[in-house]
């Protein structure tokens, strides 16, 4: 019986985290072992969670991209972000992939919102805003292309 509410429990708490927003399994998973529950009933709980539908890494992934892309990060640290998560490589590109078209513009975007229309001529200014893309999350060719 104390088993049944211990599970009850559990679900309880991820539900509740679920219906926050999505989260990844591992999010789910760690946030879960915090309050000190069992590693297998936690498992357990979240394996029904999926076959209920409940929680998806797919949606999760869906979800965080285009959030992190709105909100102007590039697809270098969007991967990594979601890496940490527990997200797989090939489910990333799965929602990476529609938007490749889209990141040269967004990384002007980003550019333009901070530094102005102009490009600068000086070296040492060019390499500020350079780094400022690259931390957000583009790669270093793309950087390199846009500055041409």
């Amino acid at each position: 019986m104390a088993e049944k509410r211990v599970e009850s429990s559990i679900r309880n708490k991820a539900m509740d985290l679920l219906a926050r927003r999505e989260h990844s399994a591992q999010e789910l998973r760690q946030k879960l072992k915090t309050r000190e529950y069992d590693t297998d009933a936690i498992d357990e709980i979240l394996q029904a969670l999926k076959e209920d539908r409940l929680q998806s890494d797919e949606r999760f992934t869906e979800s965080y991209v285009n959030h992190r892309f709105n909100a102007g990060v590039g697809p270098l640290k969007i991967r990594y972000e979601l890496r940490q998560k527990g997200i797989s490589d090939s489910l990333v590109d799965e929602f990476l992939e529609p938007l490749s078209d889209q990141w040269d513009e967004l990384m002007t975007r980003q550019r333009v919102r901070k530094y102005g229309v102009s490009i600068p001529d000086d070296y040492p200014s060019r390499m500020k805003q350079a780094r400022f893309l690259q931390n957000r999350g583009f790669s270093p060719e793309s950087v390199m292309r846009l500055f041409r």
